[in-house]
């Protein structure tokens, strides 16, 4: 059987865009709603779209300088609930220096300064709402093209166009039927089984790069997501309105903790956290993260620990989107504009959207308003020893190959400015000299450690600082 590991998935998928880019690009093609569709250069959607990832991606580099576009290699755009477009740009650094702010920057006349990278970026935008937000952003180095090698190029740094060896595929192929089993998987056809192949065979890949420059003592491999690509995922369990800046509703920050933090602290092991959920393939980690908040805070503040309805929220809160994300700070007005929270039993969770079924007489939870922590992990961990688990956010890209211990991704695999998964901050310690965030995901308990993911506490990692909050019950 050939399943074609001779060109591996992203390698295939980057020549092919290279290739689309000898055609006319200034031939805008016409497709059905929901196709993709090639751009010229001169669209002005997507030049507003390369200014916003240029911005962001400048705002998140360590560059001393500013880069930005000199070579558009290829664009495309479809509808989906706006305009989502596909770019692969060349970077290369201007003559500007990021702290002197000119309104004009040229690049650099000597070709060793400029320093190219290649990256790619997907933009969506929401035209209608003056909303814009980067869903993904990849780049490396920019090397010399050499027409001979092109089948040789590593893209990404993700894969490699090495044939699979006879043993090799053998050994691949019994842990693609060890993963099928595990985790009940079937698939319609011999083509999808083969795709599903494909995808696992460079995820596997994706978690071996992980684990070789993880700077904890993370270990990274086969989880229930190894057969969904990279895309998938992040449409199915992510929450890309968490980037969204413009959307967060202002909360007035929370009061300062009365001392420091002591050396670790538990929430789990004090009574305060219910057992973990499984939020299903529908983006509502902020349902999860904001109920597991207010079951600690009522748990601080009547001594009952209760599990409370995400499904209230998805059905219910009007200013989010169900199972296409939301944002804490919504949730918790929602909550006190409806009245409080019914409990699990009495709201089960579906994992979509309907109607809203929600009865005042069944409130067991309420709150009286809700609060924004500080950013710094210090007066964070003291809040949360002192008050109750914290609802926050992160960027979630290494958790799709978690297993266990304490993850450290590079900032490339983890930028903390591209958050996009909703959790619950429940405690915090030490292992192995590693200090450590412990979180409750909202994947079920077959997900990292018995439903739990350990980040790295002290270096803002992949964003946990940024969104901070919680409820408060007087």
């Amino acid at each position: 059987m050939d399943v074609g590991f001779r060109c591996p998935v992203i390698l295939c998928l980057t020549l092919a865009v290279l290739a689309s880019v000898l055609a006319d690009l200034d031939d805008t093609l016409m497709g059905a709603p929901g196709s993709s569709v090639r751009l010229s250069e001169n669209d002005p959607g997507l030049k507003k779209a390369l200014k916003f990832a240029e911005e962001r991606y400048n705002m998140g580099s360590n560059t001393m300088h500013v880069r930005r576009v000199s070579k558009i290699l290829s664009a495309s755009k479809q509808l989906v609930k706006g305009i989502r477009y596909s770019i692969m740009v060349e970077l290369s650094n201007t003559q500007c220096k990021k702290a002197a702010r000119l309104m004009t920057c040229d690049f650099y006349p000597e070709e060793h300064n400029l320093k190219t990278e290649v990256c790619v970026f997907e933009v969506w935008d929401i035209p209608w709402e003056s909303k814009s937000t980067l869903l993904n952003q990849k780049c490396q180095p920019a090397v010399d093209p050499k027409p001979v090698e092109t089948n040789k190029v590593e893209f990404l740094s993700l894969s490699t166009s090495k044939p699979v060896e006879t043993e090799d595929f053998v050994e691949l192929l019994g842990q693609f039927k060890e993963f099928m089993v595990r985790y009940n998987r079937t698939y319609s056809s011999q083509e999808d089984t083969d795709r599903r192949l494909r995808i696992f065979h460079e995820n596997l890949k994706t978690a071996e790069k992980l684990q070789s420059l993880d700077l904890g003592t993370a270990e990274y491999g086969v989880t229930k997501f190894s057969d969904l690509t990279e895309e998938e995922f992040r449409t199915l369990y992510l929450n890309p309105l968490l980037s969204q800046q413009k959307l967060q509703r202002s909360m007035k920050p929370a009061a300062m903790p009365h001392g420091p933090a002591p050396p670790s602290w538990d929430w789990r092991e004090h009574g305060a956290v219910s057992p973990v959920k499984n939020q299903g393939m529908c983006g509502s980690c902020w349902a999860f993260s904001v109920t597991g908040n207010i079951e600690g805070q009522w748990f601080v503040k009547t001594g009952k620990l209760v599990s409370l309805s995400e499904q209230e929220l998805v059905d219910c809160d009007t200013a989010d989107q169900a199972c296409g994300g939301g944002l804490p700070s919504n949730a918790y007005e929602a909550i006190e504009k409806l009245g409080g929270v019914e409990t699990e039993t009495d709201y089960s969770y579906t994992g979509k959207k309907q109607s809203c079924d929600f009865t005042t007489d069944k409130v067991t939870a309420y709150i009286n308003s809700s609060v924004e922590l500080s950013k710094d992990e210090n007066e964070i961990a003291a809040w949360l020893a002192e008050n109750g688990p914290v609802s926050v956010a992160l960027n979630a890209f290494a958790m799709q190959f978690y297993r266990k211990g304490v993850s450290h991704p590079l900032k490339i695999f983890c930028n903390p400015w591209m958050i996009d998964h909703a959790v619950l901050l429940v405690g915090y310690g030490e292992r192995q000299g590693k200090p450590f965030w412990a979180i409750k995901n909202s994947w079920g308990e077959d997900y990292g450690e018995q439903g739990y993911y350990y980040l790295y506490r002290g270096s803002r990692l992949c964003g946990i600082n940024t969104m901070c909050s919680s409820a408060i019950v007087n």
